[in-house]
């Protein structure tokens, strides 16, 4: 039975690459780029040989644990369904215990897993010059490159029993985000440290609490073996405990699969209703879920999140004509386009056009509606913005200006949401209608639009001014500023969007009839 899955696996495999010359095409491009990645991570870590023995634990913990990570939470966000499924084999009448085992090893014969071996090992290698023994390092990268595959098999298990109506492509877009916003920054940070000199406290410190738990106490025992024998009995501990209890759970989970029947697929009831199966089934996910296909296939939409990067692009190339440093420049963008992502819905109500009229009729609440109105500028912006901070930080230099810079672009982020969730619905002004190209303008008699963009604008910047000031004096050293203008900067955002929201709901409530009057002369 173990050949007969196992050339079943490998037949699989082989089969993914069918399907078309489209689909072996991206098939193809993916495993190229998974392979240039891959590629990339192991001359990173065999770079490390001459590194300290703090840095080199420091590197494969952190990445260790955020890969195992990866492993149990992809399968459950991102709807992986297992090709062994243990549902499959049911007819044949075979042992559970026996079943389960071969399963799982069969499991090791996967791209990601495969992948991650050859990561792995490089890292052996990197352990093995820092004074791991071989055997240590063979061990751990049995024990951690087995953890991420069971932790992989639990997880698509308990989606096929539990979670398989709630899959789609819209969860698998919100975990790359999720994965952008946690792990981008960490690696831009990771990457500026200079590893010879040794690793920060802080960062030694959340690198000793990861090596004692299920993540990374396997990617942790061979250096610990190097640096104390007796100290890595602890995490040789831990990460036999945790693949043991994986395989407690992977066994309970093929007899409950076995034993149980498969719940029905609603992938095809579900399929046309994007991200409306994906939100609350509330007004206020109902406007969510409108307000993110408008963002994302709305031509009018994306030619405004085109004006981000070119107009950080005319603040910056005059500055670096003009002899500012780069140092100085870096920092200027980011708040720049913080400021911006806060003032594009300042009139997302005039594009809805006469569609209005569902929000007005429906009887929709005014919170709901401006707050759904809000969500994909937050799921745009927050990503972002964590991109980016961290990067125009590393070419700035000074790490200690990272709180300054979150406080700064926090502030001007929400506090332009705040006001614009105001400006919307008391100023709005005609916009081409939907449909129509985006470059083309209709007439305005008044100025009222104008009005209305400078007025965002500038009240978030107003009310950002102790955040700037606060900022401005940690920039000229006074270093004790930055986390001040963090706080500040994040209790002045939250209260100005807290409280504009609030007035735009009033406002849309109070204003129905002149905000249909205006869907319908425009």
């Amino acid at each position: 039975m173990a050949a007969y899955v196992l050339r079943l696996r490998i037949a699989l495999l082989i089969g993914g690459l069918r399907g078309g010359t489209e689909h072996a095409t991206r098939v193809i491009v993916g495993l190229i780029l998974l392979a240039g990645a891959a590629a990339a991570v192991c001359i990173g870590l065999l770079t490390m040989t001459d590194a300290s023995t703090d840095a080199v634990l420091a590197v494969t913990v952190l990445g260790g644990s955020a890969v195992t990570l990866g492993f149990l939470l992809a399968p459950l966000i991102g709807g992986a369904t297992d090709p062994l499924d243990p549902r499959r084999f049911g007819p044949l009448g075979l042992s559970r215990g026996r079943l389960a085992t071969v399963l799982a090893f069969a499991a090791f014969l996967s791209i990601p897993t495969l992948t991650l071996t050859a990561v792995a090992v490089c890292a052996s290698i990197v352990w093995r010059a820092h004074g791991a023994p071989w055997f240590a390092g063979a061990l751990g990268v049995i024990l951690g490159v087995a953890t991420c595959v069971l932790a992989a098999k639990v997880s698509m298990a308990v989606t096929s029993l539990f979670l398989r109506d709630r899959r789609s492509r819209e969860l698998s877009g919100l975990f790359v985000l999720v994965v952008l916003v946690v792990l981008v920054p960490i690696g831009v940070f990771l990457a500026s440290l200079r590893w010879t000199t040794g690793v920060p406290t802080q960062l030694a410190e959340a690198v000793s609490t990861l090596a004692m738990t299920p993540l990374g106490a396997a990617w942790a025992y061979p250096i610990s073996v190097a640096q104390a024998p007796p100290g890595a009995i602890v995490p040789l501990a831990i990460a036999v405990a945790t693949l043991v209890g994986l395989s407690l759970v992977w066994a309970w989970a093929v007899r409950r699969l076995l034993t149980t029947t498969e719940r029905p697929a609603t992938v095809r009831e579900r399929g046309g209703l994007g991200w409306f199966a994906v939100a609350p089934g509330t007004p206020g996910g109902a406007i969510a879920a409108r307000s993110l296909m408008y963002w994302l296939h709305d031509r009018r939409y994306l030619v405004n999140l085109l004006i981000i990067p070119v107009a950080a692009a005319i603040i910056v190339i005059p500055l670096l004509l003009a002899g500012i440093p780069l140092a100085l420049v870096a920092l200027i963008p980011v708040p720049f386009a913080a400021l911006f992502l806060g003032w594009l819905p300042h009139n997302d109500l005039a594009y809805d056009s006469t569609a209005i009229w569902m929000h007005l009729a429906s009887g929709v609440r005014g919170f709901s509606d401006r707050l759904g109105r809000l969500v994909p500028v937050l799921l745009i912006g927050i990503p972002l913005l964590a991109v980016a901070i961290p990067v125009a930080v590393l070419f700035h230099g000074r790490w200690a200006m990272l709180p300054a810079m979150a406080g700064v672009s926090i502030c001007l982020f929400l506090s332009a949401l705040g006001l614009s969730s105001v400006s919307s619905v008391v100023a709005p002004y005609a916009v081409s209608r939907p449909g129509e190209s985006p470059f083309q303008q209709p007439q305005r008699t008044g100025a009222g639009g104008v009005v209305a963009q400078a007025l965002v604008m500038v009240g978030a910047a107003v009310v950002s001014a102790p955040v700037l000031w606060w900022s401005w004096l940690a920039l000229q050293g006074e270093i004790e500023f930055a986390t001040r203008a963090l706080w500040a900067g994040v209790a002045i955002g939250v209260t100005v969007l807290i409280v504009g929201i609030a007035v735009g709901a009033l406002v849309f409530e109070r204003r129905g009839s002149s905000v249909m009057e205006f869907a319908e002369t425009t």
